[in-house]
C-alpha cells in the first residue's frame, strides 16, 4: 500500500498522517506493549517522586524541589505524544492536522528542553552547596535563584516559538506523510516544497543553545566542583554522589538528543525506523530513567521510598 500522497507544487497540506514504523507492517502493533510499559512506568515513578518530595518536610530543601521539578517534567513530557502513538499502533488512528501538528511540536521541544536546563540548575545547586557553602542559602532563595532561571527560560521559550513558528510558514505541497510517530521539527519540515535552510539553521541553534550550551556549563561547574573538593580535601562525598547522580541522567539525556537531532541533518545509514526510534527514545527513556536513577542514588529519597512500600 502506497501511503504517499503526491500534490500539485500550489496545494499545500493541511491535514497529516504519522507513519512512524509502517514498514513493520504486521508487527508495528506490538509496539503498543513496550511503548506502553515505559508510559506507564514513567506516569507510576514520577507520580511516587513527585509525592515523595511534596509529603517529606525533610525533602524541602532546594535540590530536592529542583528534583522534584525534573519530575513533574517527566511526568508531563510523555503525555504530550505517548498516549497518541499508543492509539497509532493498536488502531492505526494516525491522522493529525497541521495546527495540531504545531501544537504537540511545540510542547514536546518546550518542555522537553527543561531537562537540561534544569540540570543546569542542579549542577548551580551543587556549586553553592560545595563552593560558596556560606552564601547558600542566600544565592538559593527564590528571588535570587530567579535571576538564574529567569535567562534560561526567556532563551528557552523564544528558540521554540521561532522554530515552531518558521515550521508553520511552509507549504507542504511533497507529501502529508510524516515518517514518525510524533510531529518532531525536522520530520514535519523535510516535507516542505519550499526552501528549509532557515527552518535547519533554527533548528541547529535550538539544539545547540540549549542541550549543548547547558551541557558545557553543567560539565564547566562540575569541573569548579571536583577541583575545589579534591584541592580543600573535603569530606563532600554526599554531594559529590549528588553530582554523579546528575552527570549519569545528563549524559544519557543528550546523547540521544543529539542523535536525534543530528540524524536528519548528516548524511548517516540510520534507517527510519532506527531514527524514530532514537527520537522517541530521546524524550521517553529519560522520563523512565530519571526517577529510578534519583530514587537508588539518593539516599534521602531511598529510605523515604523504603518507608512508603512499608506503609502500603
Amino acid at each position: 500500500m502506497n501511503m504517499k500522497n503526491i500534490s500539485a507544487p500550489n496545494i499545500s497540506f493541511t491535514d497529516f498522517i504519522l507513519n512512524g514504523f509502517y514498514s513493520l507492517g504486521e508487527w508495528r502493533p506490538f509496539l503498543f506493549i513496550p511503548f506502553l510499559l515505559m508510559f506507564l512506568l514513567s506516569i507510576t515513578a514520577n507520580t511516587i517522586l513527585i509525592y515523595l518530595i511534596i509529603s517529606q518536610k525533610s525533602l524541602h530543601s532546594p535540590m530536592y524541589v529542583l528534583i522534584g521539578l525534573m519530575a513533574v517534567v517527566d511526568l508531563i513530557l510523555p503525555i504530550f505524544f505517548v498516549p497518541n502513538m499508543l492509539l497509532i499502533f493498536l488502531f492505526n488512528w494516525s491522522g493529525i492536522s497541521l495546527v495540531g501538528c504545531l501544537i504537540q511540536m511545540f510542547c514536546i521541544h518546550y518542555v522537553g528542553a527543561f531537562q537540561s536546563t534544569l540540570l543546569l540548575w542542579m549542577a548551580l545547586d551543587r556549586y553553592f552547596a560545595i563552593c560558596k557553602p556560606l552564601y547558600y542559602h542566600k544565592y538559593m532563595e527564590i528571588p535570587n535563584f530567579l535571576k538564574f532561571v529567569v535567562v534560561p527560560l526567556i532563551r528557552n521559550g523564544l528558540l521554540n516559538i521561532t522554530m515552531v513558528s518558521l515550521a508553520g510558514k511552509l507549504s507542504f505541497c511533497l507529501t502529508n506523510v510524516i515518517d514518525h510517530c510524533f510531529c518532531e521539527h525536522m520530520a514535519l519540515v523535510q516535507l516542505a516544497c519550499g526552501d528549509i535552510s532557515i527552518n535547519n539553521l533554527v533548528g541547529l541553534l535550538t539544539a545547540f543553545l540549549i542541550p549543548t550550551a547547558d551541557f558545557i556549563l553543567i560539565t564547566a561547574s562540575y569541573i569548579v566542583i571536583f577541583t575545589s573538593v579534591f584541592k580543600s580535601g573535603k569530606a563532600q562525598m554526599k554531594a559529590i554522589n549528588t553530582c554523579i547522580t546528575h552527570i549519569i541522567v545528563m549524559t544519557s539525556s543528550l546523547i540521544f538528543a543529539l542523535i536525534a537531532f543530528m540524524s536528519y541533518r548528516i548524511r548517516n545509514n540510520f534507517s527510519t525506523n532506527s531514527r524514530v526510534f532514537v527520537s522517541t527514545m530521546y524524550l521517553l527513556f529519560p522520563s523512565c530513567l530519571n526517577p529510578i536513577v534519583y530514587g537508588v542514588r539518593t539516599k534521602e529519597i531511598r529510605e523515604r521510598f523504603l518507608q512508603f512500600i512499608r506503609k502500603v
